[in-house]
């Protein structure tokens, strides 16, 4: 087999090295296929002409010329730089009928990358909507049941099962979840349950030791432990504006929250030893987070492109959940000074308060209240999951994050049943705005990055 050779050059502004076709393509038909991408440093303005041959064809890199060498016929046919040929016509030539069908594709492309990050900016504006309702509802929901806030726990945790389970009926036979999705492996859902079971556990064990100061410092632990966990078990990488993004988000927040409230002395006079175990309990949050996001990612591959329903994942995740709940009951309940043996009639009488029921005083409220704040959060775990789902667990901590100085500025408002109005901490401004400007960084892409679908890319706007 005789060997053909044809050199040709992108020019000196371009690229500074030529490529060696080592076998000539006998017909148009046996370029499998020919991409046009134009690149800004590009100075003549010509497209990048990348030829993708069969495999048995090589590219072979060769000194940097302008022009072609020397045919089999003697002739030097020369051509400017940025210019390139198959066969025995300019390739140019055989791309400009082409060229309206790749350039349509490449508009296609951008749309649709628009469309995914319009998508992700909705979904966390809705998840910081629901985090700040979420939060406010919450507290409003303890006004009736103050005596009863670990029935309110269970309440919560025991309706959600009912809650995802229905909708999940619902969404099963309308076509919407298959039975393909329900088939897949239960194990990362029992998993899951566990992380979540013993974050809320080791999280209250904490919180009854702490004062409600320190909890927001030490809650900043969630966001460094998501991406921890993210390199290690995502493989993800985080650019310099991401990761000093984050840092700033969570002294925002500290600023926020816990200015001029001697959150130092509380975390000091309560022992390193409840320190430690709050941040072990946002670990275990983290962890749950970062295992949704694997699920989510293995089964787009296990079902051949398509994604897994949300409520798949929250209806056995609270499934589970409700299970090892059931099971540290007795130690819950010491947690919240109620001794096992008296739960029954603490129960009964939290039903009977969460009614409005009988000759309870103080429940005034109820069952609006916490019917609302069960509803909302409902809303939030779902619209959190769903963009964890389409962006990362980071991203949709940071949204959550977002909502801790706007719901401290709501109860600066003359709420419903709340009395007095609470006064804006001394560093409010200042750390509202340090948290907005690391938003802003973490989002910003810097020009010169590449590979954007790139995981370590994974962000709102990217």
């Amino acid at each position: 087999m005789t060997s053909w050779t044809r050199r040709f050059s992108a020019g000196a502004d371009s690229f500074g090295v030529s490529f060696r076709l080592r076998q000539q393509p006998r017909s148009l038909a046996e370029v499998s296929h020919l991409s046009i991408y134009r690149y800004a440093g590009l100075r003549s303005g010509c497209g990048c002409i990348v030829l993708r041959a069969p495999k048995h064809r090589r590219l072979q890199a060769a000194e940097p010329s302008a022009a072609w060498d020397r045919s089999e016929s003697g002739e030097e046919d020369r051509v400017k730089p940025c210019s390139y040929a198959v066969g025995g016509q300019r390739v140019e030539d055989l791309a400009e009928g082409n060229s309206g069908e790749i350039l349509e594709k490449i508009r296609a492309e951008k749309l649709r990358r628009s469309n995914r990050t319009v998508e992700i900016v909705i979904a966390a504006v809705l998840t910081v909507l629901f985090g700040v309702a979420n939060r406010v509802l919450y507290k409003l929901a303890l006004i009736p049941l103050k005596h009863y806030p670990f029935f309110l726990a269970q309440l919560a945790t025991f309706g959600y099962v009912i809650v995802y389970f229905s909708i999940l009926f619902m969404r099963y036979h309308a076509g919407i979840v298959t039975d393909e999705m329900l088939s897949m492996p239960k194990a990362p859902y029992l998993v899951a349950g566990l992380l979540e079971a013993l974050g809320a556990a080791t999280g209250m064990a904490a919180t009854a030791i702490l004062s409600g100061a320190s909890t927001p410092i030490l809650s900043q632990t969630f966001l460094v432990w998501q991406i921890l966990l993210s390199i290690i078990f995502l493989g993800r990488r985080y650019k310099t504006n991401q990761l000093f993004g984050c840092f700033l988000v969570s002294i925002g927040v500290v600023i926020t929250v816990a200015s001029g409230s001697n959150a130092g002395n509380s975390l000091k006079d309560a022992g390193i030893f409840w320190s430690i175990l709050m941040i072990i309990s946002f670990l275990f949050q983290a962890a749950d987070t970062v295992l949704k996001e694997i699920i989510f990612l293995n089964a787009s591959r296990q079902l051949k492109g398509r994604t897994m329903d949300l409520f798949v994942v929250n209806s056995f995740g609270s499934a589970f959940q409700s299970i090892f709940v059931v099971a540290l009951l007795p130690f819950l309940s010491k947690l919240w000074g109620i001794p096992f043996s008296q739960l029954p009639s603490y129960l009964r009488d939290g039903t009977a308060c969460f009614l409005n029921y009988g000759t309870l005083s103080g429940c005034d409220g109820a069952p609006l209240l916490p019917l609302l704040f069960i509803l909302v959060n409902i809303g939030f775990n779902i619209s959190l999951l769903h963009l964890l789902k389409i962006s990362s667990a980071v991203v949709s901590s940071l949204a959550s994050t977002f909502s801790v100085p706007i719901a401290v500025y709501m109860f600066t408002l003359p709420l419903p049943y709340i009395g007095v109005a609470s006064a804006l901490p001394k560093g409010f401004v200042a750390g509202a705005v340090i948290l907005v400007l690391g938003l802003l960084i973490y989002a910003w892409t810097p020009s010169g990055s590449s590979n954007p679908n790139n995981a370590a890319s994974h962000a709102p706007i990217t």
